[in-house]
């Protein structure tokens, strides 16, 4: 059953199958030591950070006046059942006005009326010049907006003033909404009529999970409409002058993800495949698992010296990059301290970046040699 119904009642809907109840059924104020501004640092919205609370504060009204001091570190489960208990009263507002607004429009047959639209949008890597014209025209007429975290903050100022924001992000450690919560939000919405826009980063069928939104939607007779972006393997490699493919150097290109399901198998068990010196590897979600890739990668048969390059934050202002060979890259990425989100690229056409750490010469000697 749809969201739409769970929230009849803020004690119902906190009981319901996919909102756990939280501790108290009185939600409490807004913690301020949960709030980490982080503008300065990064282009994203990070975690609790108080970014996202000004940015949604429709959701908590005087909340944010409210704001308490902690003694104690922050419990993000705990912070997560209480955002979802606080932001209930008004979500369940938003849908009723949703309704009326279709009903006035005349948007009713018989009495019925139809779902509205719903548009998976991807947002780019960051770079809010590299989004769209469609995007952005879905973007400025939508009435609600589902932003994940690597939506940069640079792409969200372009939502239209009437339109309403919720972070429904993911980080390790902290899902601000599991992915069946958001399934319920977009069914609810699109059933109220709404233009609801789902953005995520990159492009939403790439690692994005747009996939089982769209499939979730369409079983419930909700037609989805896909906008694409352009993912970070493209917007990232284009920066740094790296050719993905290039002829007689890689003639074909892989994307993998450096994480697996939870309770799936290893996601570097395709490394014996993957070790093709003609071939251009990019790696989304790899940080933690990449000096086991590496490893795996040479003992397949990639040669230690390939080039390679971690980018954290491509395309943004906070851009950092790290290029080395395959046998150095986890250590270098250790002593720059590069965080998540870093797109990790391996093979030989790293090598013709203009950045590339290498003399020319010594790079036509290296792609000859691998």
């Amino acid at each position: 059953m749809a969201l739409v119904y769970k929230l009849q009642s803020l004690s119902s809907s906190l009981s319901s199958t996919h909102f756990r109840k939280p501790n108290s059924l009185n939600p409490q104020p807004i913690c301020s030591l949960h709030f980490n501004s982080s503008s300065n640092s990064s282009p994203f919205t990070e975690k609790t950070s108080i970014e996202r609370y000004q940015r949604d504060q429709w959701l908590y009204k005087n909340q944010l006046d409210q704001a308490t001091l902690c003694s104690v570190p922050p419990d993000f489960d705990s912070i997560r059942q209480n955002d979802i208990a606080l932001q209930l009263p008004e979500l369940r507002k938003l849908l009723q006005v949703l309704r009326g607004k279709r009903e006035s429009e005349g948007g009713c047959g018989s009495g019925k009326c139809g779902p509205g639209n719903v548009f998976l949008v991807g947002t780019g890597p960051g770079d809010p010049e590299l989004l769209t014209l469609k995007a952005y025209r879905v973007i400025q007429n939508a009435d609600l907006l589902l932003y994940d975290r690597l939506v940069s903050n640079d792409v969200l100022e372009l939502v239209g003033s009437g339109a309403r924001l919720l972070y429904v992000g993911k980080t390790a450690g902290y899902h601000s909404r599991t992915q069946e919560e958001i399934h319920e939000l977009l069914l609810s919405f699109a059933e109220a009529g709404a233009n609801v826009v789902r953005l995520k980063g990159g492009d939403p069928l790439v690692f994005g999970r747009g996939g089982e939104e769209m499939d979730f939607l369409r079983q419930q007779g909700i037609e989805v409409n896909v906008i694409p972006g352009i993912t970070a393997a493209s917007g990232i490699a284009a920066m740094l002058g790296v050719p993905l493919t290039h002829r007689g150097v890689a003639n074909s290109v892989r994307f993998l993800t450096g994480h697996s399901r939870k309770g799936g198998t290893d996601p570097l068990f395709v490394a014996e495949n993957a070790a093709d010196p003609d071939s251009t590897l990019v790696v989304y979600m790899g940080l933690s698992t990449l000096p086991s890739l590496a490893q795996k990668l040479v003992h397949h048969g990639l040669p230690p010296n390939t080039p390679a390059v971690a980018v954290e934050r491509g395309t943004t202002p906070q851009q950092r990059m790290v290029f080395a060979e395959l046998k150095d890259l986890a250590d270098e990425i250790i002593s720059a301290e590069l965080v998540s989100p870093t797109l990790i690229i391996i093979g030989k056409v790293v090598a013709l970046s203009p950045s590339w750490p290498y003399s020319s010469k010594e790079v036509s000697c290296l792609v000859e040699a691998i």
